[in-house]
């Protein structure tokens, strides 16, 4: 098995990317399942925002399951940080299926039950990822650059519980409210702005060994992410710091 693992040799029921959409039909479903688990421990504070709370909590589950398993891709096979167009392996693989099985998932959810503006822009989001992780999940390709990507899912662990906490009706005074906007910012800048930015050079820099209809996709994704990403910045800066910092002041 450490064979398989360590160089790109796959067994018979691993080949193909029949192995890779059948995760992800297995996800969707088990995403599903997880949602109805979600909705039977809706706390009193969040009852009129009943949707909101299973959808953010089952985000919170792919982000904790995601980002760690993300890490442990690289920790398993460091490999996979050295070759990130050709190097392959299960876990790797399997992650971003697993993945794009929740996107999926999250993109019918909203699709069904929630239809505005923000919606609208995570579907657009969500969308973009699954074409991008399913030329992975198909070619076996650019395995490594996905789960990079997915690294940024430890950042999307503290975004997810400060939406939590808002629906739980915390105040943004709160102590608890307060460690999560810190940390939520710090791994902002961390594992979100840090890692797409790097993923950028490394796309500029590889530009030669990637095919041009590949290089464009991934182009075009990177770009709309970065836009959604500096937007979002704002808006939680505005949100728990400045707008914070304005109204001491004038309480002073």
């Amino acid at each position: 098995m450490d064979k398989i693992l360590n160089e790109e040799i796959w067994p018979e029921e691993f080949s193909g990317a029949a192995y890779g959409l059948t995760v992800v039909v297995i996800s969707l479903v088990g995403f599903y399942c997880v949602s109805t688990l979600a909705q039977k421990l809706l706390p009193r504070a969040a009852e009129k925002n009943a949707w909101k709370w299973k959808n953010i909590s089952i985000s919170l589950v792919h982000s904790v399951i995601s980002g760690v398993w993300s890490c442990f891709c690289f920790y398993d096979n460091p490999k996979l940080a050295e070759d990130m167009i050709k190097t392959h392996t299960i876990p790797a693989h399997t992650l971003i299926s697993f993945s794009v099985g929740y996107f999926i998932y999250d993109t019918i959810d909203m699709l069904i039950y929630q239809r505005n503006r923000q919606s609208y822009e995570l579907m657009g989001h969500h969308v973009v990822i699954i074409v991008c992780f399913g030329v992975s999940i198909v070619s076996r390709m650019y395995v490594g650059y996905a789960v990079v990507a997915l690294v940024i899912e430890l950042n999307s662990i503290f975004l997810h519980l400060r939406q939590l906490l808002q629906i739980c009706q915390f105040k943004k005074d709160n102590k608890i409210y307060r460690v999560n906007s810190i940390i939520n910012l710090a791994t902002f800048v961390g594992f979100r702005i840090s890692v797409m930015a790097w993923m950028s050079k490394w796309m500029l820099i590889n530009k030669d060994l990637i095919p041009f209809v590949f290089y464009t996709l991934g182009s075009i994704g990177l770009a709309i992410m970065t836009v959604m990403n500096i937007i979002l910045f704002y808006r939680l800066l505005q949100s728990d710091f400045i707008r914070k910092k304005e109204s001491t002041i004038k309480e002073d």
